[in-house]
């Protein structure tokens, strides 16, 4: 009843019918999410669209500037706080204050070229708006700035993304669904939202893909549709991630059992991990890469987070999942 009064007031009203609605949770991030919303507002050749900023608890300006700021596009954008809750919560309450007829994720620090929308578009009309495609766009590192080794190698190769390992165009797995770049029907999504038990920012996407693969989803790549990442990552600060992902993939096998093997749990049984003094020579060596690209060893990243991701998994199973 809702959604079909809000069509009848925008045919009243003369408006188009809204196509995406972006949604961009945030939590102390203001700087970025200021370039985020920006490149929003110009878009080129967009189809008609609003943008909803959710604010999950900051604790920095966010909540004083957004609301104030000047936009040419502010009678199609939305901002709502929430306590903090994790940005599984903070979508779903984007995706309940939609109205486009695909809902399009980005990060507060995920900056789009101004072609992005359109070619969000492209895909879902190519399938002629199938609500059961999704399209995943590319996310990189901003141009002209300093990307390491290490940070090539977690975007490329499924440490954090895994770009080289997919073709631009192809359908690929459940555990593609990166909401720093993705659109998906917005009726799909309220009616199977994110699960808001994850108490981190890990799985919480995945497990979702992974319910609607169940139902039908598919993912789409268009290699064109690009967000640039403005978050610079190091070894150190990558492992203490990893760590929180592996106590976040706990919680996804106690929902999924079946997907032990995938998430390490297998693996935690048939082997022991890796010692203090082997622990500290991978990170070392790791150093050496992240510092000099010659020295850079894809294997000692690979094994160093795998290592942290196994511990963070581990103590996950045993109950600790303290925030």
């Amino acid at each position: 009843m809702e959604e079909r009064l809000r069509s009848e007031q925008r045919a009243v009203s003369g408006e188009r019918e809204l196509y995406f609605s972006v949604v961009v949770p945030t939590h102390n991030r203001l700087s970025t999410l200021l370039q985020v919303l920006e490149a929003l507002e110009n878009q080129v050749d967009a189809p008609p669209y609003e943008f909803i900023v959710i604010d999950d608890g900051s604790n920095d300006e966010t909540a004083r500037v957004i609301p104030a700021r000047r936009s040419p596009l502010a009678a199609r954008f939305q901002f709502r706080s929430q306590p903090n809750s994790g940005p599984g919560r903070a979508r779903n309450l984007g995706v309940s204050l939609a109205s486009g007829r695909f809902v399009i994720f980005i990060g507060d620090d995920t900056v789009p070229e101004p072609r992005l929308l359109v070619e969000h578009a492209r895909i879902h009309r190519e399938s002629g708006d199938d609500p059961l495609l999704a399209c995943l766009g590319y996310t990189g590192w901003p141009d002209g700035e300093r990307v390491t080794a290490f940070m090539d190698y977690i975007n490329d190769y499924g440490l954090q993304f895994g770009y080289k390992l997919i073709r631009d165009g192809e359908i690929v797995p459940f555990n593609f669904f990166y909401t720093s770049n993705i659109s998906i029907d917005r009726q799909l999504l309220a009616e199977h939202p994110f699960d808001t038990t994850f108490p981190f920012a890990a799985w919480e996407d995945i497990e979702l893909s992974y319910r609607l693969d169940r139902r039908g989803l598919r993912i789409r790549y268009n290699a064109a549709a690009i967000t640039r990442h403005y978050h610079r990552m190091s070894v150190d600060s990558f492992a203490r991630r990893q760590y929180t992902v592996g106590k976040s993939g706990a919680i996804f096998y106690r929902k999924h059992p079946e997907l032990g093997p995938f998430l390490g749990v297998e693996e935690l049984k048939l082997r022991a991990l890796a010692g203090d003094a082997q622990l500290d020579r991978l990170r070392r060596r790791a150093h050496l890469g992240e510092r000099f690209r010659l020295l850079a060893k894809p294997r000692i990243f690979e094994t160093l987070m795998r290592e942290h991701y196994l511990r963070g998994l581990r103590d996950g199973l045993k109950g600790n999942n303290e925030r």
